[in-house]
């Protein structure tokens, strides 16, 4: 499959993903990650691997996508959402025990 990382060409086949993850060890995965056989691989170091580029030339979107075409499982980790600031008075009434407003 042609796909475009990091704005160069590839031709990517699964089995030659497969391959050349083959022997190498997963780390920590705190991101993004694919499963690739049994293991979970972050996804910006199974596109260093398959790419030779530094992970800071792509994005784990860009991977993400391209591997989820060739049919592996891949988890995404939603974006975290700020938490809501009170104000001074809003937080004085939660203490107080009033209900406050969403």
């Amino acid at each position: 499959m042609r796909c475009v990382i990091a704005r160069f060409p590839f031709d990517l086949v699964k089995s030659d993903v497969q391959a050349s993850m083959k022997g190498i060890k997963p780390e920590p995965v705190t991101g993004d990650s694919v499963r690739i056989g049994r293991r979970a691989y972050p996804v910006k170091q199974v596109g260093e691997v398959i790419t030779r580029q530094d992970r800071r030339d792509f994005t784990a979107g860009e991977v993400t996508r391209a591997l989820t075409r060739l049919g592996f499982t891949c988890n995404v980790v939603p974006p975290l959402v700020p938490a809501r600031k009170l104000s001074p008075l809003q937080t004085a009434s939660a203490l107080l025990g009033a209900p406050t407003a969403a």
